[in-house]
C-alpha cells in the first residue's frame, strides 16, 4: 500500500461518514506537577529545544540531574505540544516516561475514541497549526491556551479507518527513520574519510598499520598554506576586504552580482538564494574580491571554517566576496582544487582554524594567519584524484540520502494534510 501512495502522492478519501469532532473531546491536558525533577522518579527531561518541527516522535532529551525547577510529568504514548512560539510548529509523541517544560501541553488520548498515536499526526497538520497560531496570545512570546486548542474541530474518521490510516502514516515515519539511520552512517563514513586525508589523523588511528603510515608518509608531504603559495601550487589567496564599498540596504537589487557572505556557504555549496546582490555598476568599479569557477571559498570571520567550491558554471560573470570569505585558487597541475576543498573540510584543518579563531574576541582568522595552517598533500596529482574520487562518491551518497529524506518528509506531510 505504501509504495502505491508514494508513487501517486494522492489519497482518494471518502469523508462522507467522518464526524466533526473537537480536539478536546479526544484528548486531555495532563497537569501532573513535578516539583524537584532531579529527585523524582524520572531521569529524562524534554525541554523545548528537544522538539524538532515536523518530527512525529521526540528523539532528544536531557537528564533531570541538577534540574530543580518544576516540570510536568508525562508517560509513554502522550503527545507533547510546545505551546510557546507556536509558529515553530512543534508537537511530538513520546515513547518513554519523563517530565517536560511547563511550556508544553501533555496531551493524553482517549483511546475509546481514537487510535493510539493518531493525534500525533493531526498535531502536525497545517490546518491545526494555522488555527493554533491564529489563537496564540501574548506580546514578547505568544502562547497557545489549551481551552482554545481544545475547541479545534476537524473531521474524525471511524475507528476502523483510523487504524488503516495510522498504519500508513507510521509506515511512512519508519521509512524516514531508516533513511536518517543511513544518513548517520554515511556521515560517519564521510568524516572518517576526510580525517584520513591528514597524516596526523592517521597517526592517531591505532587501526592503521605502521606499514601504511610509513607508506603514506613517503608519498604525502606535511606542508603549510604558505609553502604551497611559495611553490605556486596555490596561485591566488584573497578575501573581499577591498575597502572600496560599504553597501547599504538601498544598494542591493534583485538581479545582480552575488555578494558572498559566510552564511551563504552551506554544506560545500553556495546558497545563492541567501546571497544579497549588487548591481554591476558598483561591482565593476572594484579592483579585488572577484571569485570565479573552481575557486575554493573559506569563511574566516564571524562564522569560521565553512567551505565551498564555486561551481563550474555560474549565471554571473563573477562573484563578489565580502571581508568574511577568503578565496583559494590552485594550480591544477600541482594541486587539485577539489582536493584542497576536502583538506579544508578535514577535522584536523577545522580544529586548527577553530582553535586560532577562538583566540580573538570575535571569531576571526586573517589571511596572514591562514598561511601557517598545516596540510598533508600527496606529491602525485594522480593520487589526489584517487582521493577525490573516493570522497566524491561518499559525498554524493550523503546528498542522495538527504534528498530521499526530504522527499519522504514531503510525502508524509502531504498525506497528513490530505487526511486532516
Amino acid at each position: 500500500m505504501i509504495n502505491t501512495i508514494v508513487d501517486n502522492k494522492v489519497l482518494n478519501l471518502d469523508k462522507t461518514n467522518w464526524t466533526p469532532t473537537k480536539l478536546g473531546d479526544l484528548a486531555t491536558d495532563i497537569l501532573k506537577r513535578v516539583d524537584n525533577p532531579s529527585k523524582s522518579e524520572y531521569d529524562r527531561f524534554v525541554s523545548l529545544r528537544s522538539f524538532v518541527s515536523g518530527d512525529i516522535k521526540i528523539k532528544f532529551w536531557d537528564s533531570t540531574d541538577g534540574l530543580a525547577s518544576s516540570a510536568k510529568a508525562f508517560q509513554a504514548g502522550d503527545i507533547l505540544f510546545a505551546r510557546r512560539n507556536a509558529y515553530l510548529r512543534r508537537a511530538s509523541l513520546v515513547d518513554f516516561d519523563g517530565c517536560c517544560s511547563g511550556d508544553a501541553f501533555v496531551l493524553r488520548e482517549n483511546h475509546d475514541k481514537v487510535e493510539p498515536g493518531f493525534l500525533a499526526f493531526l498535531m502536525n497538520s497545517n490546518a491545526l497549526w494555522d488555527y493554533a497560531n491564529s489563537n496564540a496570545a501574548g506580546t514578547m512570546s505568544k502562547r497557545v491556551k489549551w481551552r482554545d486548542l481544545a475547541e479545534y474541530e476537524f473531521l474524525l474518521p471511524p475507528k476502523d479507518q483510523q487504524v488503516k490510516l495510522a498504519e500508513l502514516l507510521w509506515s511512512m515515519d519508519e521509512v524516514i527513520e531508516k533513511e536518517i539511520e543511513l544518513k548517520n552512517v554515511a556521515n560517519v563514513q564521510y568524516e572518517v574519510s576526510k580525517s584520513n586525508l591528514v597524516l596526523e589523523g592517521l597517526n592517531n588511528q591505532v587501526n592503521f598499520s605502521e606499514n601504511l603510515k610509513r607508506d603514506v608518509a613517503e608519498r604525502w608531504n606535511i606542508t603549510t598554506i604558505g609553502d604551497l603559495i611559495r611553490n605556486e601550487a596555490i596561485i591566488k589567496v584573497q578575501d573581499g576586504n577591498h575597502g572600496e564599498i560599504h553597501p547599504k540596504s538601498a544598494d542591493y537589487v534583485d538581479e545582480g552580482i552575488p555578494f558572498i557572505m559566510a552564511n551563504t556557504l552551506i554544506d560545500g555549496e553556495i546558497d545563492f538564494n541567501k546571497s544579497k546582490k549588487l548591481p554591476r555598476s558598483i561591482t565593476d568599479k572594484l579592483r579585488i574580491g572577484f571569485s570565479y569557477p573552481n575557486d575554493v571559498l573559506l569563511s574566516h570571520k564571524g562564522t569560521v571554517g565553512e567551505v565551498a567550491i564555486v561551481p563550474d558554471k555560474i549565471d554571473y560573470p563573477y562573484l563578489m566576496l565580502t571581508p568574511q570569505v577568503t578565496l583559494y585558487r590552485t594550480n591544477e597541475s600541482k594541486l587539485k582544487h577539489k582536493f584542497l576543498y576536502y583538506v579544508f573540510n578535514s577535522s584536523y584543518f577545522q580544529n586548527q582554524i577553530l582553535r586560532l579563531s577562538s583566540q580573538s574576541t570575535r571569531a576571526y582568522v586573517g589571511i596572514t594567519s591562514q598561511r601557517g595552517f598545516k596540510l598533508a598533500i600527496p606529491d602525485s596529482v594522480i593520487e589526489q584524484e584517487r582521493v577525490i574520487e573516493v570522497l566524491t562518491e561518499v559525498e554524493k551518497n550523503r546528498k542522495l540520502i538527504d534528498y530521499s529524506i526530504e522527499s519522504s518528509k514531503n510525502i508524509q506531510k502531504s498525506i497528513i494534510n490530505q487526511i486532516f
